[in-house]
């Protein structure tokens, strides 16, 4: 069942909403303060964005790395949790710890 309502009752409520967000556009406009956090919020996210792209190229290098260690080049002797871990959050310098650990029997 379908709510029925008269035509007049939309047009209000149209015309409602748009005085509202009109006042709160007006309001903001011509306010220094905004126009300053506009751009320190622009800034922010292309940081973001910057450190996020390094650390998941970095973060698949290490993957990668693991793996030709493990399947290709035959490593053995490592814990398997661990040494993923390290080469995925460290990246190609965790897995050349990993195998400076294991050239002197640390690991």
């Amino acid at each position: 069942m379908l709510l029925q309502l008269p035509a007049n009752a939309l047009n209000s409520l149209g015309e409602s909403t748009a005085s509202i967000g009109g006042e709160a556009v007006s309001s903001l406009a011509s306010n220094p303060s905004v126009l300053v956090l506009g751009i320190i919020l622009i800034a922010a996210a292309v940081v973001i964005f910057y450190v996020l792209k390094k650390l998941v190229v970095n973060s698949i290098l290490g993957f990668i790395g693991w793996i030709l260690l493990v399947v290709l080049v035959g490593v053995e002797g490592t814990l398997l949790i661990p040494t993923l871990a390290v080469s995925l959050i460290f990246g190609l310098a965790g897995v050349g710890v990993l195998l400076m650990l294991m050239f002197f029997a640390v690991i």
